[in-house]
């Protein structure tokens, strides 16, 4: 969408090409809707609470990662379905497989522990690059944030947000941006069993 890394060439000097940019990411976000596929959305606003990390705290990826993986098992279990869980390449992967090994033996704790029974093997890690449906998660998380920040002054670029959003919103079947209560200061409290 800006016109930077493989999408250069579409942004260059005196060829800012905006509407096929935005036609291209269009058409990637109808060919995600029209498939029989489940969005998960989920997230962690530290700011809105003014929580300062500790070292006693997990980091904040580790954190959403373990409410993404238990929503993905609920969403799993209802469907009487197993899932395998692949995830964009970043730094850390050995430790999230690691915490992955210890959800399934020990449970995630929190005010209902799970122990991910419908998640099969581990956390695959893989470059997005290299996975149409690593990208079309990055399309969709990318689009979201953009949309959920405020981040587009512009009213237009608010309407064809909306517009692209449009085209996937009927596959999110959950999305949710956890805020740790202040009065705990916590990144390790449970999450309520229930948010809104």
């Amino acid at each position: 969408m800006q016109a930077r890394d493989d999408w250069t060439r579409m942004g260059n000097k005196g060829h800012n090409m905006v509407r096929a940019r935005i036609g291209v990411y269009a058409d990637a976000m109808r060919a995600i809707g029209a498939h029989d596929v489940r969005v998960i959305i989920r997230g962690l606003d530290l700011q809105a609470a003014g929580v300062r990390r500790t070292d006693a705290d997990p980091p904040p990826h580790q954190v959403v990662l373990r409410h993404l993986l238990e929503q993905i098992c609920d969403h799993v279990q209802v469907r009487d379905e197993l899932a395998l869980v692949i995830a964009d390449e970043i730094d850390g992967a050995d430790d999230h497989r690691r915490h992955f090994r210890d959800y399934q033996n020990a449970g995630t704790g929190g005010n209902v522990s799970n122990t991910l029974p419908c998640l099969v093997d581990t956390i695959h890690f893989a470059p997005s690059n290299a996975s149409r449906l690593l990208q079309a998660a990055d399309l969709i998380a990318y689009l979201h944030r953009r949309l959920i920040s405020g981040q587009d002054g512009d009213p237009r670029a608010r309407r064809a947000n909306e517009k692209l959003w449009s085209y996937v919103a009927p596959r999110v079947a959950h999305q949710h941006c956890w805020i740790p209560q202040q009065a705990s200061g916590s990144l390790d409290e449970p999450e309520p069993t229930h948010p809104v």
